[in-house]
């Protein structure tokens, strides 16, 4: 008898480690919402040279191009305003870890040092909010 209560506490407080878990993560596993939030991004990413020279994304550079190379979440065109569909902090984490994806599978670019994104945010109604968004510097000169 005293298994099974043990076995049902376990049970709800790894829910309730789920649920509490969702609303402080940013890809909220387990942690589903009937009514997701409305909000919407929208990206200007760049690539920095070491000469401080900002060049967009949108140019193809060394055989690579953005949008090849990063293509879920609405990501290969993040110029264009999309719905956070699973939530700005979600989105934001996807770009984020997009910019180093990008920085650690270009072997051929010799000139960029590192790529920034400048995001802007609008959380349901209320006012846009931005923020910048950076990969890891690379080592150009290998």
């Amino acid at each position: 008898m005293w298994a099974r209560r043990v076995v049902v506490v376990l049970v709800v407080v790894t829910q309730a480690t789920f649920v509490v878990r969702a609303y402080h993560a940013a890809h909220k596993e387990f942690g589903f919402q009937m009514f997701p939030e409305s909000s919407t991004w929208q990206a200007d990413i760049v690539r920095v040279t070491d000469d401080g020279r900002r060049i967009p994304i949108a140019d193809p550079w060394d055989g690579y191009q953005w949008s090849q190379m990063v293509h879920s979440r609405g990501l290969s065109r993040p110029g264009v305003r999309h719905h956070a569909d699973a939530g700005l902090d979600n989105q934001v984490a996807f770009l984020d870890a997009a910019l180093d994806y990008v920085a650690d599978h270009t072997p051929q670019d010799r000139e960029t040092r590192y790529l920034e994104a400048v995001v802007t945010t609008w959380h349901n109604t209320e006012e846009p909010q931005t923020v910048v968004l950076r990969s890891h510097d690379r080592d150009v000169g290998a």
